[in-house]
């Protein structure tokens, strides 16, 4: 544990009065809460505890007020799903079955007539809970450094940037708790806010920007939530190559104030082989990157400033469009490739692509009789077999085409 680390522990977990150094950096944020002493913080557990304590002790120090229901807490307790599609219960009381999420808020106060969300999950998954994709026969801590104390200290730089900058709007920091368990923490909010949704002007949200690719590919998905968005994001970038979406649905807290009618846009750097994993790791993370990004939503908050309330606009929800199918490949997609075909980020063991020997980086071209446009035309296909199904594969593997054959 480095030093500063170890300086910002004890700050936080004991009666010690120093104030914590507003300028601690992206990596440092970080590695305190990507350590192994946070067990994977997930939902009411004590490492999410303390990972909600580091969090409100940061907004102070950096001169945030607290805007929870309790301070900077927002306390919330619900009986996990039984099934997938019943509704979550909140504030239910049922013995040992209940469990106790935490969310994290500060705010900005300008005296404006609109408040800026800006909000990032700081739970994750523990010693590998419900959606691990870990298959190893011993518990391991899920740290989750991309997913998402990566979001998390990029939302930290911007609360440093923007205090006392950008005075049209306030700006309410929210960190959730409960995303991993089915964006509960934002969901809870937007049905109990501390500020009227009504005076809510857009939110942004990053989860998992940690990983910035060598081609700097940086997705962002809300953008045809407000008509101002897509010119806005153009303007300031001469960096990175965009992949915008225009959906305000997805499976991050985005979802839930797109669905309070509020515009929003969602940073997002890409899967990885280490998603919901325990190596996902700080030293895998791009602080470079990170901090790129930062500066990045930092000057398209500034441009919006001028703005007043931005219109909202419904938009397609492309997630109706996805097939369902029975089997898989057993790969992680690259859903920032934007070339003909589908690339594989990654390949799980003992699964038909690595049986296949496909290779990290192939590129899907072809399955059974069906030509591979792009990663929606790639899940139709898979949607046409079932189990037992044997079929051809041709993939590009810089630039050799290689067949194989694939049994599902």
């Amino acid at each position: 544990m480095k030093l500063i680390k170890l300086l910002v522990f004890l700050l936080v977990f004991t009666s010690c009065k120093h104030e914590i150094l507003n300028e601690i950096t992206i990596q440092e944020d970080v590695q305190f809460l990507a350590d192994d002493a946070l067990e994977g913080r997930q939902t009411g557990t004590n490492g999410e505890q303390k990972a909600a304590k580091y969090i409100a002790e940061r907004f102070k120090n950096l001169g945030l007020t607290p805007k929870g229901t309790d301070g900077y807490f927002q306390v919330f307790s619900f009986k996990p799903k039984t099934d997938p599609h019943q509704e979550v219960k909140y504030n239910v009381k049922d013995g040992d079955s209940t469990i106790t999420g935490t969310n994290v808020l500060g705010f900005i106060d300008n005296k404006a007539d609109n408040t800026v969300i800006i909000g990032a999950h700081y739970d994750h998954l523990g010693y590998g809970a419900e959606g691990s994709l870990f298959r190893g026969e011993k518990k391991e801590i899920h740290n989750g450094a991309d997913d998402n104390a990566s979001g998390v200290a990029v939302l930290l730089n911007l609360a440093q940037k923007l205090k006392a900058k950008n005075t049209n709007n306030n700006y309410l920091f929210i960190t959730f708790s409960g995303e991993e368990m089915g964006l509960l923490g934002s969901n809870y909010y937007t049905k109990n806010p501390t500020i009227d949704n009504k005076k809510a002007n857009y939110m942004i949200n990053m989860d998992m920007v940690g990983r910035l690719k060598a081609d700097s590919t940086l997705a962002v998905y809300g953008v045809g939530t407000s008509p101002i968005f897509k010119q806005t994001l153009q303007a300031h970038n001469n960096r990175f190559k965009l992949v915008q979406k225009e959906s305000g649905v997805g499976p991050s807290d985005h979802t839930s104030f797109y669905n309070s009618d509020i515009p929003v846009l969602h940073f997002f750097t890409g899967q990885h082989e280490d998603y919901h994993k325990p190596s996902d790791d700080t030293e895998r993370l791009h602080f470079n990157g990170m901090q790129i990004i930062s500066n990045y939503i930092f000057e398209i908050i500034t441009d919006l400033d001028n703005n007043g309330k931005l219109p909202f606009r419904k938009t397609k929800n492309e997630s109706d469009e996805v097939p369902r199918f029975k089997v898989g490949l057993g790969v992680i997609p690259d859903y920032l490739f934007d070339g003909k075909g589908m690339r594989i980020d990654g390949i799980s063991e003992d699964k038909p692509a690595q049986k296949a020997n496909l290779q990290k980086g192939d590129i899907v071209v072809k399955l059974g009789d069906s030509t591979v446009f792009d990663m929606m035309s790639y899940m139709k296909v898979l949607a046409t077999f079932k189990e037992g199904d044997k079929t051809n594969i041709t993939v590009d593997r810089q630039g050799t085409m290689v067949d194989a054959v694939i049994q599902f």
